[in-house]
């Protein structure tokens, strides 16, 4: 099937196989576009236009009729509903970092994107707003949960993380550590850290901040952390025996989608 559908819900899991209990290998968020490449009775199997990711989701409310105008610039924004009093009131509901709307009525302090469901303005940016200051959206997620397969305020990965900067940007980044470490240019360095070296173990990878600091969604301490970069690299290999597989250029790409 050529033709494309976007989610019209805040996120939803994507499987490895059509079964409630398969491994989550990532998220699809509201208003991100895909194609569906089989249907059966619970799910549709699907493939990512951003990432190129194939996996199942469990069948729910899509749309082929989607012109996005903006996206989610906080790490969760609230939805609100307006009552008959004209008040705007906050529901327990919320759309994640880097979800594309589109609005169709805009307030002094509210923008609707679906009927009587309303955004604060200053939770969205313009859809092709580029955010250059990667610490801005990194640390959005400082604190968050390790969860694996996540991308989202409650819970992400260490690959989430590094992918959700660029995705928000609209720049094509593969979803995978295994697929990323090949995909950044290489840099050839010791101890000369910089803002944005990546730093690749086997099946891990973190965010160099500055000189001495990284950020990264690290499985033991069980969130997104801010640490030393010389103590990360030795607490990783005394405790799991992993070497520095690679140092790579952020914004430095081997090929271009």
């Amino acid at each position: 099937m050529n033709k494309n559908f976007y989610l019209k819900k805040p996120y939803t899991y994507l499987r490895r196989k059509n079964k409630n209990d398969s491994e989550i290998v990532s998220q699809i968020l509201y208003g991100e576009k895909f194609k569906i490449i089989k249907k059966t009775n619970k799910w549709f199997k699907i493939k990512n236009s951003y990432d190129g990711y194939i996996g199942y989701i469990k069948k729910q409310i899509i749309s082929d009729n989607f012109k996005p105008s903006h996206k989610i610039m906080s790490l969760r924004s609230f939805i609100f509903k307006k009552n008959k009093n004209l008040k705007y009131i906050k529901t327990n509901n919320s759309l994640p970092f880097a979800s594309k709307v589109m609005i169709i009525n805009s307030g002094k302090k509210f923008s609707e994107f679906q009927k009587n469901q309303w955004l604060k303005n200053k939770d969205i940016v313009k859809i092709n707003y580029i955010e250059k200051k990667l610490e801005k959206v990194l640390k959005l997620f400082l604190n968050t949960k390790y969860k694996w397969g996540g991308k989202i305020y409650n819970g992400i990965d260490c690959s989430g993380l590094l992918q959700i900067f660029f995705q928000f940007n609209n720049i094509f980044v593969p979803r995978d550590t295994k697929d990323q470490i090949k995909f950044f240019k290489t840099i050839k360095l010791k101890n000369n850290f910089q803002k944005g070296t990546l730093i690749f173990w086997k099946g891990h990878i973190a965010i160099c901040l500055n000189k001495k600091s990284l950020i990264h969604a690290f499985g033991p301490r069980k969130k997104v952390v801010i640490m030393n970069i010389k103590k990360t690299i030795n607490e990783i290999k005394n405790n799991s025996n992993l070497d520095v597989t690679g140092f790579k250029k952020f914004y430095a790409f081997r090929k271009k989608r």
